[in-house]
């Protein structure tokens, strides 16, 4: 298993997704669609466990979210590797 990287970049983390056949979700139940809140975000690969429990979103409502809780995209390089995970920016320096 290669080591994983952090990136706080929106290029890469849509790059890396998408090459992979990823799109950025919201957890169902999350969040307040009255107010605009997407909730609890994540990367959803089709025909994974997210079926049912994901809804996709749009990469602009993504990062604003990534953004407004400070998140960095831990991953990593392997083409194969879906590997991936939101974590705290303190955290992941």
């Amino acid at each position: 298993m290669s080591a994983a990287n952090s990136t706080t970049d929106h290029d890469v983390i849509r790059e890396w997704t998408e090459a992979r056949g990823g799109h950025p979700a919201r957890v169902l139940a999350t969040g307040d669609d009255g107010e605009g809140d997407v909730g609890i975000i994540r990367i959803d690969f089709p025909g994974y466990s997210g079926e049912g429990k994901l809804e996709e979103i749009s990469w602009d409502e993504f990062f604003e979210k990534f953004e407004e809780k400070q998140l960095a995209f831990l991953y990593q390089e392997d083409r194969e590797s879906r590997f991936n995970k939101l974590v705290s920016r303190e955290g992941a320096s």
